[in-house]
């Protein structure tokens, strides 16, 4: 086997002209929310738009990762396919990004055409190559549902710090990568059950084998250059010894492994996903007539990263190793990874609905990316996990977006058409102050790109904001609304200075605000270098990041601007209010959730109802039906609408057993109807009756059997009604 310290793989040049930028790929079983945008997409968008900014060749990649065991578990919840889940959140994902204006270069998924094909060869010439070990081990495997169980249908207790609910994968507590196997009191999620080992065959990347490359690539090589949590979680691992991953799975959802005796396998999620960045440009390259090469294996270029914490080991340890054994591929550059942000003090959770998500974001504040842009970036978990709070929103807005950089640019915007009817004026003899005003604008652009090149993107919008306090206090000290009436000359020279930095403004604004800036160069009628469109090349009479150091014009004397218009509205009390009522209302639902779920408390036994006669038990009408059709309510967690065949005819019920079973389940099963319950209207369609359910040994959810002694004291989940 070809060792990895004499592969084809190269280093990438520190100077590079060309970028290629990944975000991590998000998984399409549910949306986006606020921790995945300030962990990832913000700090990626930012960093790729500035990179355009100075004309630099700029692939900015990413795409949805379809194949995570999760999407499987979305499905069986929602009685779908996996392809119905990954299809609806894929739209979702994508269209919410760009309404956002993460400016990425191509947005792909893991299950396209180039992307299947593409991992496969991947696999295939690693296969062909030797770098694979095969062995059969034992795996754990669920005996009720038959079958083997892949990471994330498992959870126990985290060996690390005790969280029990630890998927088999990774902590998502305390963020420990994990093996299934090393997980106390481990249980199946498909069934509940303690799973049991069973041989099983599969192809194994030995990691041990790489453990002097990446020794020498990140210990030495990036000690200084990359973050520290980065750096400190890759030198754990290196430093605890690195063993054989599998790179294969037994599942039927994902890539089929391309070699024979591999039938019911798939490719792991976590070898086929990162390869996701490579066909996601392949994708991207054939559309726009590029050489994706160019992107993944030149040494000129620069191969970045961002990801969450939580992914520092699949990007640092396993991805590159697998490139390595490739041996054409350059390594990153860098991995710069956040920590987390939580949510009004608390841990931002999607199964337990505490978060803000970004579709319904985008609903409440319309036209309003910019503020949750700025927010994020300015409270970035760059170092430690940070918290986000609607308070802290309102009083970003309101106190430095609206009353800083808005209202200075109001007030040029403003005092321009009344003074000159929007034209630039000539300046007269410049004073010391307005030279001195000029040269700090001039140095805006080094000081922001510093912070940028490292990765401080909180810093770097701080410091475009500074640009802006600038220009206030240049007009609040010079008062050109009281020298208009006194002295025009002077007038004319502190507009003139003002209109620069405004212009300024709209270049270095881009990366961090690009819809302001986009407003703010329409106002001011000039054009940026490109920081969206594809390409390389300045567009002739545009401004790019550099000129504003360079050009002594950014606005020439006799350029007509637009009208001015306000950059930024108030966030108001009742916006915020109706934000916190909502993450209250999902406080309380999560505290009786748990109170049902945890209770430790015998059982209230439920007082007998009053005494009935015969007569009454007598007006039930209770049949033996069949189940012949079945299909989710729309919108509805809990609820099947069946067609049952009753033999008196076939009606329609709505039964809320969607969480225990899926739509394909219940086809065929016979169930005890109460057929002369008076019909009842649930979100639009008429339930004509009742299935009588009841519950096992275990306390799941089952369908009392008409040819069984089952007793009928059961409860009832339909119709809004129940039998004790």
């Amino acid at each position: 086997m070809e060792t990895p310290e004499n592969s084809a793989s190269v280093t990438p040049s520190a100077t590079a002209n060309r970028y290629t930028i990944t975000a991590a790929l998000p998984y399409t079983n549910g949306p986006v929310h606020i921790g995945h945008l300030a962990g990832v997409y913000v700090p990626a968008d930012i960093y790729a738009r500035y990179q355009r900014l100075q004309n630099k060749d700029v692939a900015f990649i990413c795409g949805s990762d379809e194949h995570g065991v999760p999407i499987t578990i979305k499905a069986k919840k929602e009685g779908i396919t996996p392809q119905q889940v990954v299809d609806k959140y894929h739209k979702l994902i994508k269209d919410s990004f760009a309404e956002f204006g993460i400016s990425f270069d191509n947005y792909s998924r893991t299950s396209a055409e180039i992307h299947h094909k593409t991992a496969s060869e991947f696999f295939r010439k690693l296969y062909d190559d030797g770098k694979f070990v095969e062995e059969t081990t034992e795996q754990l495997f669920d005996e009720e549902a038959n079958q083997f169980l892949a990471d994330r249908y498992i959870v126990g207790t985290c060996p690390k710090c005790g969280y029990e609910e630890a998927y088999g994968d990774q902590c998502e507590k305390c963020g420990t990568s994990l093996n299934a196997t090393d997980l106390i009191n481990p249980r199946s999620v498909i069934s509940g059950n303690k799973p049991v080992m069973k041989e099983t065959k599969h192809w194994f990347l030995p990691l041990n084998e790489y453990e002097d490359f990446l020794k020498d690539w990140i210990l030495v090589n990036h000690k200084k250059d990359w973050k520290t949590n980065v750096y400190g979680q890759c030198k754990s691992w290196i430093d605890d010894g690195l063993r054989p991953r599998a790179v294969t799975r037994d599942l039927d959802w994902g890539i089929p492994v391309p070699v024979e005796g591999a039938e019911g396998k798939v490719l792991y999620v976590w070898f086929d996903a990162p390869i996701g960045y490579i066909s996601s440009t392949k994708e991207w390259a054939e559309r726009e007539g590029k050489n994706w090469e160019d992107y993944w294996k030149d040494e000129d270029t620069k191969l970045l990263h961002f990801i969450g914490k939580d992914n520092i080991v699949f990007h640092c340890i396993i991805f590159p190793s697998m490139l390595a054994a490739e041996g054409s591929y350059i390594f990153p550059n860098n991995v710069p990874a956040n920590e987390f942000l939580n949510l009004e003090g608390n841990k931002i959770s999607t199964s337990k609905n505490w978060a803000v998500w970004l579709h319904e974001y985008l609903e409440d504040f319309p036209n309003q990316q910019d503020v949750l842009r700025y927010v994020l970036t300015a409270n970035a978990p760059e170092t430690k996990d940070n918290d986000f709070t609607w308070a802290d929103f309102q009083a970003r807005n309101n106190n430095e977006l609206v009353a800083i950089l808005g209202n200075f640019i109001n007030r040029v915007m403003v005092l321009t058409d009344k003074y000159y009817d929007g034209i630039v004026p000539e300046p007269g003899e410049f004073s010391e102050v307005d030279e001195q005003t000029l040269k700090e604008m001039k140095a805006y652009p080094d000081v922001i790109a510093s912070s940028l090149e490292r990765y401080r993107f909180r810093e770097a919008q701080a410091e475009m904001m500074n640009l802006a306090r600038l220009g206030n206090k240049y007009l609040a000290d010079e008062e050109p609304w009281k020298t208009i009436k006194t002295d025009e000359a002077r007038t004319k020279t502190v507009m003139y200075v003002a209109l620069q930095i405004s212009t300024a403004l709209a270049v270095l604004s881009e990366p961090f605000l690009p819809f302001t800036s986009e407003k703010l160069k329409n106002m001011l009628n000039v054009t940026l270098s490109p920081s969206t469109a594809l390409g390389t090349g300045s567009v002739e009479g545009s401004l790019g990041w550099n000129d504003i150091s360079s050009k002594s014009d950014l606005l020439k004397p006799g350029h007509k601007v637009g009208k001015a218009a306000l950059l930024f509205s108030k966030i108001e009390d009742e916006q915020v209010e109706a934000q916190l009522n909502k993450l209250k209302q999902t406080k309380m639902d999560n505290t009786v959730s748990n109170q049902e779920n945890n209770s430790t408390e015998e059982p209230k036994v439920t007082p007998q109802k009053e005494t009935i006669q015969y007569e009454d038990f007598a007006k039930l009408d209770m049949r033996v039906g069949t189940i012949i059709e079945a299909e989710k309510m729309p919108k509805a967690d809990k609820l099947l609408v069946l067609k049952i065949d009753t033999g008196l005819d076939v009606r329609t019920i709505v039964s809320g057993i969607a969480e225990s079973f899926t739509a394909e389940e219940v086809i065929g099963k016979k169930v005890t109807v109460l057929a002369n319950l008076a019909p009842r209207k649930l979100r639009g369609v008429e339930s004509q009756g009742m299935i009588l359910m009841t519950e096992d040994a275990d306390g799941k959810l089952v369908f009392m059997n008409p040819d069984t002694s089952t007793p009928l004291s059961a409860s009832s989940v339909d119709n809004g009604a129940t039998i004790n």
